[in-house]
């Protein structure tokens, strides 16, 4: 890549923020490389079953050559060509999946503390207003069978939301909800370790209310 002879295309799938998408994509135009900033979002599941979600951006014409290999991987969606912007979409989801996870969490909890049946809880907030990623598939897939094994560590979840709150702060954005959640998540690392399944943000909720979310 750095010679600039053999590479005609540079396509990321990892999240390193819009920043660094930009500074990227500036140092490969200066060789004649095109970057394709493709951040995904699907897991492990995802990416064992071909199943992820592909968020692109980069010139339309390099993405077009592309997506026979983003076909195999899951599916794309060409969110523009200016550099960063998939960064941006990533961390804009991973925000909302690590909201709502954490919300969940605390609710989930709570319910069970005042007496409700964990199990019962997620059979009537997916039947109504309140149904989430988190109690569709996180909570019964990892946390009612206590196997804390859905394939994303907390570590690399908050990595995400720090990124957000750069780029949040970065464009002037207010970032109280973001900041909240964050401190979620910071907390969960320091408790349970940057290699837990992020599912384990439930184990400090009950450790603090004295009981256990299963079923």
């Amino acid at each position: 890549i750095a010679a600039g002879t053999a590479a005609e295309r540079f396509v990321d799938l990892s999240t390193v923020g819009r920043q660094a998408a930009q500074r990227n994509s500036a140092l490969l135009a200066e060789r004649g490389i095109a970057a394709l900033d493709s951040p995904v979002s699907g897991g492990v599941h995802g990416a064992e079953a071909g199943t992820l979600a592909i968020m692109v951006s980069g010139p339309r014409n390099d993405y077009e050559a592309c997506e026979p290999i983003f076909e195999t991987l899951g599916r794309a969606t060409f969110v523009g060509q200016a550099p960063g912007v998939a960064q941006t979409m990533k961390l804009v989801n991973n925000l909302i999946a690590a909201s709502t996870l954490a919300v969940t969490a605390e609710a989930m909890v709570a319910g069970v503390k005042a007496g409700l049946d964990a199990k019962v809880m997620i059979d009537v907030l997916n039947l109504g207003s309140g149904a989430t990623h988190a109690s569709r598939d996180k909570f019964p897939r990892a946390v009612l069978p206590r196997t804390f094994d859905y394939g994303f560590a907390t570590g690399l979840m908050v990595k995400d939301v720090r990124l957000y709150l750069e780029e949040a702060k970065a464009l002037g954005l207010p970032t109280e909800l973001a900041e909240a959640v964050a401190r979620v998540w910071e907390s969960t690392m320091r408790i349970e370790g940057a290699d837990s399944d992020f599912t384990a943000v439930v184990k400090p909720l009950e450790a603090a209310a004295g009981v256990v979310v299963e079923g």
